[in-house]
């Protein structure tokens, strides 16, 4: 009962994230297209730098989860 309780709250969420639908806004595309090759790499260097500590930060949690998980299990 209680993961149901928590998938229907997580898909509520996810439903309701209005930002999440506006990230093929017309303007960005714009931009990013009128770009020469230099501007898009250059783009694209950017995308990873935000993306690789948010990404290192949750799978250590994660890593660090499942060790507890397994630790408590054994």
């Amino acid at each position: 009962m209680r993961v149901k309780l928590v998938l229907a709250a997580f898909a509520a969420i996810l439903v309701s994230a209005q930002g999440v639908f506006a990230q093929g806004c017309a303007l960005c595309y714009a931009s990013a297209s009128a770009l020469g090759a230099s501007g898009q790499r250059s783009l694209d260097y950017g995308i990873l730098v935000l993306l690789t500590p948010a990404l290192v930060l949750f799978l250590t949690v994660m890593f660090m989860l499942y060790r507890r998980a397994v630790s408590a299990t054994a």
